[in-house]
């Protein structure tokens, strides 16, 4: 899974409209949402720091729901955006999740994956309820 990291208000216009999950790594002001959402139609996600997701409107969270669009808390720890634009999410980790939820192993073992690939709760529901 890609993740699209966005690091200023100035790139929501070059993003391409058919991302599905973003991140920004900037405090977003309501216009900026506003511009994000109108700049990529088929947005899904938009995840952003914890204390960044902390000051979002209760305004900003209502127009969102109503979009259908998840806002979440996440990081993209390590990501190297001047070498690439995508924060990614190897499809066997998903793969790893959506078997281990089948067999209905213990949290500890899924625990384990959630902390080495830095994902959050939000996150992997998200990714087990897409098709891969």
């Amino acid at each position: 899974m890609k993740i699209r990291v966005v690091s200023s208000k100035e790139e929501i216009f070059t993003l391409d409209p058919n991302e599905k999950v973003v991140h920004l790594a900037f405090r977003p002001s309501n216009m900026d949402v506003f511009a994000l959402v109108e700049a990529c139609p088929k947005v899904e996600v938009i995840q952003l720091p914890e204390s960044y997701r902390q000051t979002v409107s209760k305004a900003i969270e209502m127009y969102l729901e109503i979009q259908r669009i998840q806002l979440m808390e996440g990081d993209v720890w390590g990501h190297r955006k001047d070498i690439y634009e995508y924060y990614i999410i190897p499809i066997s980790v998903i793969k790893d999740l959506k078997k281990l939820e089948l067999e209905g192993a213990p949290s500890e073992e899924i625990e384990k994956i959630v902390k080495e690939n830095k994902l959050t709760p939000e996150m992997i529901t998200y990714m087990l309820s897409r098709d891969t």
